[in-house]
């Protein structure tokens, strides 16, 4: 998909060194060209709602952010969402599915940096088209009926996509990030904040409290002004487990310190584990397995786990960025496939079935 909203070239500076400036439409332009309809507003905040129930405790289904590592094309981005749509209407008496659409990816050194920045893959950066793709995908994937999930990594980014999601990552690298923690304690939707690289909870714990208090900060109107941005705070942040260099941290003696750290900073004990990264030692094939520990300690009474998150796709692994690239497999970290992803959820939703009958309607 092209987008019919340009950049608009500022001026070409000179020496050669300093930056080229090109400008981008407005997040207020953008969400007026690619409109929310009143229906599927509402769908959102019935979404947000429903998270929020999951970290309060009011809904005892699970929570599980599942989808590819990153989106890079559309088509297969779009039949993955046909899929995990289909298979959320199934579970839904058990679990909450999230459709994972990130289009932003950090990067250690330099690489792709995701959809929203190269939507050709060809380093053209073509932002404004990576905005309005973006935007695109993650309607179509709502008018499905799926909750959306990103991760937000530029700040100014946000007012682009901000009404369409239902949860919110903060990565490693930006959890210590104030920024970040002052984006946060703005947004109208759960957040989830990921321990940091280290594999130490301190960092998320300290923006946690950080982004439930209101700010005021230098930021951007929807209208592309800079402005002084006043929040409220964020009361639905929650802990999200990747591991970190010292190896994973979702094992039971892990979270069971964990949650004594977090009852002594006065946070509520709920916790989210992504079964990638760390957790795997980076192995995708290896999430089934986090997954299923993670599933026994909640089985077993352990009510502070309120969900996982998974890496899939439509195939497994991933691949290089090239000209000749493979349909439905990643081009950023390894992925599970959807059929190793299907089994996992529906055995899941089965073994909850069968062995928590107390569980609370939803």
């Amino acid at each position: 998909m092209n987008s019919s909203v340009s950049a608009l070239p500022l001026s070409t500076l000179s020496p050669a060194n300093e930056a080229l400036t090109l400008r981008l439409p407005s997040s207020l332009q953008l969400k007026q060209q690619l409109p929310l309809s009143n229906a599927l507003t509402r769908q959102v905040a019935d979404h947000r709602q429903a998270v929020r129930a999951i970290l309060d405790g009011e809904d005892s289904r699970l929570l599980v952010i599942v989808g590819p590592c990153s989106i890079h094309d559309p088509q297969c981005a779009l039949e993955y969402a046909g899929n995990l749509a289909r298979l959320a209407a199934e579970v839904s008496d058990e679990m909450l599915l999230v459709m994972r659409a990130y289009v932003e990816k950090p990067r250690t050194t330099v690489g792709w940096k995701g959809l929203a920045y190269d939507p050709h893959l060809d380093g053209s950066d073509d932002m404004a088209a990576g905005l309005s793709l973006s935007r695109h995908l993650m309607r179509e994937m709502i008018d499905m009926g799926l909750p959306v999930a990103t991760e937000l990594l530029q700040p100014m980014a946000a007012g682009y996509f901000d009404d369409l999601l239902s949860w919110v990552a903060i990565g490693a690298r930006t959890t210590e990030s104030q920024i970040h923690r002052e984006m946060a304690s703005g947004l109208g939707m759960p957040v989830g904040f990921k321990n940091g690289t280290d594999g130490g909870v301190t960092v998320a714990s300290d923006a946690m409290r950080s982004a439930a208090h209101p700010h005021r900060h230098f930021g951007v109107d929807s209208q592309g002004h800079p402005a002084i941005i006043q929040t409220p705070g964020n009361p639905d942040t929650h802990l999200v487990l990747r591991g970190g260099h010292g190896g994973p941290n979702y094992d039971r003696d892990s979270v069971a310190r964990i949650n004594r750290d977090l009852h002594k900073l006065a946070i509520p004990a709920r916790i989210m584990v992504d079964c990638s990264h760390a957790n795997s030692g980076k192995d995708p094939l290896r999430q089934p397995a986090v997954f299923n520990d993670v599933l026994e300690q909640r089985l077993q009474g352990d009510r502070s786990l309120i969900g996982m998150m998974i890496e899939s796709h439509l195939f497994e692994g991933c691949q290089p960025l090239g000209s000749a690239l493979q349909y439905g497999v990643s081009i950023t970290d390894g992925c599970l496939g959807w059929t190793g992803t299907e089994q996992l959820l529906r055995q899941a939703a089965g073994q909850l079935r069968t062995q928590r009958p107390e569980r609370q309607p939803a």
